[in-house]
């Protein structure tokens, strides 16, 4: 047993007060997170009043998504069950809208806005770990009969994926999503380009590795190979571009979107913007301005409450991947299920069940592995490993 100088027992009287110290600068650390936004927002802008009218302008920034939880109330009862207390299913969408100042500049006002990016964002009960799944928006889905955002009904149809948010919003994207995968949807986000730019601006760009030089006119992007720090700008057309890297597939860009994501939660941990005020006031302002949510979630107060419990989660256990996809038989342009393993995929996520990725590591190549035997002996259904990364992976490789 290790001993001191100072005394007699394992560290010493002098051990013993370090340890304690040490403890309680834990303590102290985890009492400061507990503050929560509000309490930043009053340490940016002082006390009292200021403070107040802070935490007012974060949290008016919010958009409910009111008509979203009219419309999924309506068809509460087909909706799936949650089957895990405390694990939480959020659907993040990207939208396309080039209405507003911000995101004219990238094409026409169609006057409807299609779901560039959809991502099913599942927290583990106890918040272990999080695992985000790519939906492909050229996947061939049934979507329902769901209301138009001028009040009409469309007829439920066979359709590539991004039709659902074209036609009836959020809250169609979210019952196909739960009409595809039998997972409940608890809270939805959708955010705009302007919104993805600033968020990435406020944490002052996240660094990533470019493979080869880009020159892309369309999405008015030029780096140069190697370590890259994108501002928001460039962060936005290296998400966004498509024909003019990797093999011009979407499943391609949905990986890169991951690999993107992966730093940016990098850039968020290990910059320690969640603790500190000062860094953590112009990233809520950036999310809260460009955000439409649920009801829950459209309060600093909501979204916090939400986030707060990842903060720990290592970025080892913070995974993204695609569903399980193939060209569709029919048209090579579109995308369908590869079966089983999207519906393992989702039986894992239903059940809070952990997801295994590694960059070769898609069920379709045949990665998957037993996982050992049952009491009776009967081997054990194969625990899949799905072709994915982690946020803790350098993106240079």
């Amino acid at each position: 047993m290790r001993r001191t100088a100072g005394g007699s027992g394992p560290l010493g009287p002098q051990g013993g007060a370090f340890a304690h110290g040490a403890g309680l600068a834990r303590r102290r650390r985890r009492r400061w997170t507990r503050y929560g936004v509000g309490a930043a927002a009053v340490l940016l802008a002082g006390t009292g009043a200021a403070g107040w009218l802070v935490y007012a302008k974060l949290d008016g920034n919010i958009t409910p998504d009111e008509a979203a939880a009219a419309e999924l109330a309506r068809y509460a009862k087909e909706r799936p069950t949650a089957l895990v207390k405390d694990a939480q299913n959020v659907l993040l969408i990207g939208s396309d809208s080039r209405s507003g100042p911000d995101n004219g500049r990238y094409g026409r006002d169609r006057g409807t806005a299609r779901s560039d990016t959809t991502i099913l964002l599942h927290l583990s009960a106890g918040r272990r770990s999080a695992t985000a799944v790519s939906l492909p928006r050229d996947l061939m889905v049934d979507v329902p009969g769901c209301r138009r955002r001028d009040g009409s009904r469309t007829e439920p149809m066979f359709a590539m994926f991004n039709y659902a948010f074209q036609t009836g919003g959020s809250a169609c994207t979210i019952r196909t999503v739960e009409k595809l995968t039998g997972i409940r949807i608890d809270h939805h986000v959708v955010v705009d380009f302007s919104g993805f730019k600033d968020m990435v601006d406020a944490v002052d760009g996240v660094e990533v590795c470019v493979e080869e030089p880009i020159r892309d006119k369309d999405a008015k992007l030029r780096l140069p190979a190697g370590r890259v720090t994108l501002d928001g700008e460039q962060a936005l057309g290296y998400v966004r571009v498509r024909k003019s890297l990797g093999n011009g597939s979407d499943t391609d860009r949905m990986e890169r979107q991951q690999r993107f994501l992966g730093a940016l939660v990098n850039k968020v941990q290990s910059d320690d913007v969640l603790l500190n005020p000062v860094k953590l006031y112009p990233v809520l302002d950036a999310a809260t301005s460009s955000l439409t949510t649920d009801p829950d979630l459209a309060s600093l107060r909501g979204l916090y409450e939400l986030v707060r419990g990842l903060r720990d989660v290592p970025t080892d256990h913070v995974q993204f991947l695609t569903v399980p996809r193939e060209s569709y038989v029919y048209n090579a342009n579109r995308d369908q299920l590869v079966e089983p393993d999207a519906e393992r995929l989702f039986e894992l996520l239903r059940t809070d069940a952990p997801v295994s990725v590694a960059p070769d590591g898609s069920p379709n190549s045949g990665s998957a592995k037993s996982s050992g035997h049952r009491a009776s002996g009967t081997p054990t259904p194969p625990s899949p490993t799905f072709r994915g990364n982690t946020a803790a992976e350098d993106t240079c490789g």
